[in-house]
């Protein structure tokens, strides 16, 4: 039986983040991702915000072009609100080379990447992996849980769960250039994007035409949803959309919004990324908090490899950093109850004003990141 100091259960950014940091640091690690391939069934936007793009070394060929203006839409796309930054505030990431590169760095450090195999279950510290040879069992100090929303690895270690989450689907293809600045449209209207936003993000070289909410106030079904708003998405003026089964890229997945669980580690182990519930609850954004508590984590698990002391772990806690999402749960809350055109129509209302462009800038353009390291 092969014996880790690490196993990380799934290969996104948060888990790659993770094993990287901690195989630097001499570490020894193994990472399972239940996909075959790291090309294949992306479910995040890829959209970077600034404080990202500042402190993180991403691969500058794989990102779109900086994108200072976003647009908000009431129901109707009538009477729009643009707001334009000074700074660069987004850039759109190629995720499949940067997955690609992500995973070369970590294996360059020495972790070893097991793809195609899924995470099965524990006794104490052996896990069970599932892969297409069949099942194996490996023994390891702790395990990390970076294996998205609905997190097994959550359940066995008997952490808190996303019990908040709402479902998304996207279309990606690629577009000519147009006249129009890289922009990012919001559109609030529940008949669309029940408790949430439709959006479409064209920054010149790729549209990106996505809608998400709660699964059970979809009146006809997510696809469906998806399709009325790209037939008449703003944003979209002179750019067709491409023929073929391969030329739009289909993604989807659960989105959590209830915040930063507060339970997120046990002296066995601890949970990064999506299963940590370590996404915006207003915006959704998930890649800056998801960068930024893999740090964190790794910090944690190595100070307690170090030392041999698993209490270390304690310092990895969701409850005290909860704190930080305090505003945005509360507008997330706001956003919740607005269920009707009519009402999204009066509470848009209040964006037109100063005071609420001036709340709009501060959550589109602000400064904070979560959760920083120190």
């Amino acid at each position: 039986m092969d014996t880790h100091d690490v196993l990380v259960v799934g290969a996104g950014l948060a888990g790659l983040q993770t094993a990287t940091l901690l195989a630097r640091q001499g570490h020894d690690v193994l990472l399972a991702e239940r996909r075959p391939s790291l090309t294949g069934a992306i479910r995040t936007t890829g959209i970077f915000v600034r404080r990202t793009l500042d402190d993180f070394p991403l691969p500058v060929e794989c990102l779109g072009p900086p994108i200072r203006r976003v647009v908000l839409y009431p129901p109707g796309l009538r009477g729009p609100v643009a707001l334009v930054s000074e700074r660069d505030e987004y850039r759109v990431g190629d995720m499949a080379p940067i997955y690609g590169r992500a995973a070369a760095a970590a294996a360059d450090a020495g972790v070893r990447i097991l793809l195609g195999t899924r995470y099965a279950g524990r006794q104490g510290q052996i896990y069970t992996l599932v892969g297409r040879g069949g099942p194996t069992r490996v023994r390891a100090r702790f395990v990390v849980g970076a294996d998205g929303a609905r997190s097994r690895v959550a359940r066995d270690l008997d952490l808190d769960r996303n019990r908040h989450l709402l479902i998304g689907a996207e279309e990606v293809y690629e577009i000519k250039r147009g006249e129009e600045p890289p922009t990012f449209h919001c559109v609030l209207d529940p008949s669309l994007a029940p408790g949430y936003l439709a959006w479409v993000v064209n920054d010149g070289r790729h549209a990106h035409v996505g809608t998400a909410g709660y699964a059970n106030r979809f009146p006809e079904g997510l696809r469906r949803a998806l399709e009325r708003f790209a037939s008449s998405a703003p944003g979209l003026d002179g750019v067709e959309r491409p023929d073929g089964p391969d030329a739009v890229e289909r993604r989807g997945g659960p989105i959590p919004v209830g915040g930063l669980l507060r339970r997120i580690s046990c002296a066995d182990g601890l949970l990064v990324g999506d299963a940590a519930g370590a996404v915006s609850p207003l915006t959704a954004g998930g890649l800056d908090p998801c960068l930024r508590l893999s740090e964190l984590a790794a910090a944690v698990l190595h100070e307690s490899l170090r030392s041999g002391r698993k209490e270390a772990l304690t310092h990895f806690d969701g409850a005290a950093l909860r704190s930080r999402f305090r505003g945005r749960l509360a507008m997330r809350w706001g956003l919740d109850k607005v269920r009707t055109p009519a009402l999204a129509d009066a509470a848009f209302g209040l964006l037109r004003t100063p005071p609420g462009r001036a709340a709009a800038r501060r959550i589109l353009f602000g400064d904070r990141s979560f959760p920083g390291t120190t």
